[in-house]
This record gives structure tokens, C-alpha cells and sequence, in this order.
């Protein structure tokens, strides 16, 4: 932790008057307090990190269609309950329905009867292999540029795509984002060149056994090829049998499979407005997950985070003007159809929503909000920047502010992500070792806490 967010914390929160001595102009004696209040609350009881303890523990797996995701959807609406939340309820949605079966496995086939085992995790939405598996020679690229030129020469090969994520890069979103295309459309690709199955290294910048999943898709009127993720330790080794020119075969065995669509549904409570119910604040995340880990950053955080942002106002007394609203989106991972069923929904017909709020960037140190809306909205949200500073989470920059939100964003509503500190994200994400034991009970519940701390304000003064 940063020396002066040290200091502001602890001027903060053992004497909560101090925080007066860090006003100015822009900043209400009313504003510093209802901050200084959440930072009391949230810090001594850390009530995020035992929602999120509690959603891990009991559902576990939460991949859309599952029996986890539907154990996710009861301990949700419970928690809203429990927690005193208004109008508790339901919204379905229609989900896919995808499951990864029996253990996976891949081996590299070398001459003289020699083996090297390799570890793999089947793409959401991936077809399966034959029961034999699938065997054939492995030819490695970079790009699809690349394997574009290899023209005939990819007939009939496993194609493994081995461009790591660049680990120049500071923002490691930056390097997700120029790598994870290989995940996406790697099995179109190589069908399109007559490549019989897809291996992506991991999207990942760790160096580790633990392959990282994802969605991958397919495209209308290219052959469908069964497409996995090999750890970026295999990855490694891999391209190592490869060096040189060797030939090198692959034996690839799945058994993932897509069942019919099937029933799912949307958690929400809220806060009901006082003075302008009608004008809706939404602060949300998405409760499914991929079933290798127990989804605890990716999305476990951002949802427990939305749940103590109203549970923390209600903890202090606050009632808000404006509605403020926590929505449990289900189906971001491999479809966006929570999202997408939340903006269309009959019931939003008469319901005017002032600002949406989203976290899915892990339940890391918060540094401040992502701003997405026209040009006027930056502007105006600065002015509570010397209120956030005060805490350490005054970056509000506009960018992307999240997928489960971006329905209603294109509509011209503001939208606004929780900005975290990103280094270990990757190490975590969409893999098994996204588990409670990699998240930090204070940065969880700082993450809440701002969150708290915007629904009050946009809550208040609008925008």
C-alpha cells in the first residue's frame, strides 16, 4: 500500500472529524461525513469479503446452466433479504447451456514411444473430440497472418497458437486485449484452413500448469474444430519438441458438449428512492462464472461488492433520493444475455436510470472509476474527485465502464467500472486458481466502499 494512502487512511478512520482538515471547496461537510462513516463501517466489519466467503463456499462453480449457477441465483436473492434490501425479486433469462464433462487431455506423441503430458481446458462453447480423441501433427504460429501463409501446409494439423500475452505492457488489460483473440476465433481460423483442432496458449502473463479458459465461438458456414487452452508452462514446452522442425503429434481428447438453452435468471434488490424513486442507480456484477475455479475475482467480487455498497448506505443510515439498485447479472462469461434481457425488460419502460455501475475487474485496490458517456459527463463527475482523493480512488478517467452494463450504455446512459489495480489479475482469471484464497478481505471492501460512496453521490445530486 502506497505511504500517503496509509496517512489518509489513517486520518480517516480512527478520528473521522480529521477528514475536515483535508477539505476543500469542492467537498460538503455532509459528503466527508457519509465518507467517513463507510470507511468506519466497511473497514471494521469487511462485510463484502463474507458474502463473497459465503457465495464460494456454498455454490462454487457458477457457469451459466449449471446447478452452481442456480445455487448462486437462492444465496443471492437470500443475501438481498437477509440484508433488508426492498423489492427483492427475480427477472429470467434464457442461458446456454454448456458443459465441459469428464477430465481433459492432451499428449505430445514423440518418436521412439515417448510421451509428454500436457494440460489443457477446453473453450466455452467448444465442440468435443471423437472418444479416441483427435491425433495429428502440430503445427505452431503466432498470427493468423501466419497461418494464413502455411496455406496447405495447416491441412490437417492440430494448430497451436502460441502468441503470449505482451508482458511490456503496464496495463495487463492492454496485453489481454492483443492476445485473446487467438482464443476467440483460433478454432474458426484454423478450420478455415483445413486444421482439424485448436491449442491456445493461456491468456495469461504467469508462468505456471494451470490452463485459463474462456468463450470462443464459432462461425456460420466454417467447420466446427474442438479448441482448448494448454497451460503457459505446456505452451513452453510445446514449442520446445517443436524447435528445429521437428514433427511432433498431439493426441487431444474432450468431451465438452452444448445441451438446450435453458432457465436461468437475474438477482435484484434495491434502495428505494425517497424523493425520486423513478431514477434508478444501478451497481452490479455478473454471478456466473467458469467452472474451473470457484470464480471468486471474476465476478464473485464485483457482486458481493454491489451487494455491501447498498448494505453499507442502509448500515449508516442513509436513505437515499434516488433509487439505488444491486443487479446480479447472470451470463456475461459465454453470452451477455443477462445484460442484454435487464435493458429490454418491460419493466425498465417506466423507470428512468440515472447512472450504471459495474465491477469485474477483480476484487483488487481500488484506484478509482472508468467513465463511459458523452462528453459532458467527465466533467462533471471531477468535481467529486477531491472526495475521492481523499481516500486514494481519484483516478475517474473515462473508458469502458463494463459488458454486463453496455445494453443500456449505448443508450446513452453513463456508465461507470471500478478501476483496480490489475497486476495479479491475469494470474487468476477464468482458471482454477480463482479461489477466496486469493482475495484480499481490505481491498474487497475498499472496492465497496467506493462503490457506496458513488451510488450516495450520484444518488444526491445526480448528474
Amino acid at each position: 500500500m502506497k505511504p500517503l494512502f496509509c496517512l489518509l487512511l489513517a486520518a480517516l478512520i480512527p478520528v473521522p472529524g480529521a477528514i475536515v482538515h483535508a477539505q476543500t471547496p469542492e467537498t460538503t461537510a455532509r459528503e466527508r461525513d457519509v465518507l467517513a462513516r463507510l470507511m468506519d463501517a466497511g473497514l471494521r466489519d469487511v462485510g463484502s469479503y463474507g458474502l463473497l466467503k459465503e457465495l464460494t463456499g456454498k455454490a462454487g462453480h457458477r457457469l451459466s446452466g449449471s446447478p452452481g449457477a442456480e445455487k448462486g441465483v437462492a444465496l443471492a436473492r437470500d443475501m438481498m433479504v437477509r440484508l433488508g434490501f426492498s423489492k427483492v425479486h427475480l427477472e429470467p433469462v434464457t442461458v446456454p447451456h454448456w458443459e465441459r464433462g469428464s477430465p481433459e487431455d492432451a499428449v505430445a506423441l514423440l518418436p521412439g514411444r515417448q510421451s509428454v503430458r500436457l494440460k489443457v481446458s477446453a473453450f466455452g462453447g467448444s465442440i468435443g473430440t471423437p472418444r479416441g480423441g483427435i491425433t495429428a501433427e502440430v503445427v505452431e504460429v503466432s498470427s493468423f497472418e501466419e497461418l494464413a501463409k502455411l496455406g496447405t501446409g495447416a491441412r490437417g494439423k492440430i494448430i497451436f497458437f502460441n502468441r503470449p500475452m505482451d508482458p511490456v505492457k503496464l496495463n495487463t488489460f492492454e496485453a489481454y486485449g492483443g492476445a485473446v483473440a487467438q482464443r476467440s476465433r483460433g478454432a474458426v481460423e484454423a478450420a478455415k484452413v483445413g486444421g482439424v483442432a485448436a491449442i491456445v496458449r493461456s491468456m495469461t502473463l504467469a508462468l505456471d500448469d494451470v490452463p485459463h479458459t474462456g468463450a470462443m465461438r464459432y462461425a456460420k458456414g466454417t467447420p466446427r474444430v474442438p479448441a482448448a487452452a494448454i497451460s503457459t508452462r505446456g505452451a513452453n514446452r510445446l514449442s520446445g519438441l517443436l524447435k528445429g522442425g521437428r514433427s511432433v503429434r498431439v493426441r487431444l481428447r474432450l468431451t465438452c458438449r452444448s445441451y438446450a438453452d435453458t432457465s436461468s435468471a437475474n438477482v435484484i434488490g434495491e434502495l428505494t428512492g425517497n424523493e425520486e424513486p423513478e431514477e434508478v442507480i444501478v451497481v452490479g456484477g455478473h454471478l456466473d462464472a467458469w467452472d474451473t475455479g470457484d470464480g471468486a475475482h471474476d465476478d464473485g467480487a464485483g457482486c458481493m461488492q454491489a451487494i455491501e455498497a447498498l448494505s453499507l448506505l442502509k448500515r449508516i443510515g442513509v436513505t437515499p433520493r434516488r433509487t439505488v439498485r444491486a443487479v446480479m447479472f447472470m451470463n456475461e462469461e459465454n453470452g451477455l444475455r443477462g445484460g442484454k434481457a435487464y435493458a429490454v425488460d418491460p419493466r425498465r419502460q417506466a423507470e428512468k436510470h440515472v447512472a450504471l455501475i459495474e465491477s469485474d475487474l477483480g476484487g483488487f485496490a481500488p484506484l478509482g472509476f472508468t467513465i463511459e458517456g458523452d462528453t459532458t459527463v467527465v466533467p462533471r463527475v471531477l468535481r467529486w474527485k477531491p472526495l475521492f482523493d481523499l481516500i486514494g480512488m481519484g483516478r475517474l478517467v473515462k473508458g469502458s465502464s463494463g459488458a454486463d452494463v453496455s445494453p443500456l450504455v449505448a443508450k446513452g446512459i453513463p456508465g461507470f467500472g471500478l478501476d483496480t489495480e490489475n497486476q495479479r489479475y491475469f494470474d487468476y482469471h477464468h482458471s482454477a486458481n480463482d479461489t477466496i484464497d486469493k482475495v484480499n478481505p481490505r481491498e474487497l471492501e475498499l472496492g465497496a466502499i467506493a462503490e457506496a460512496l458513488l451510488c450516495y453521490l450520484l444518488s444526491e445530486e445526480g448528474l
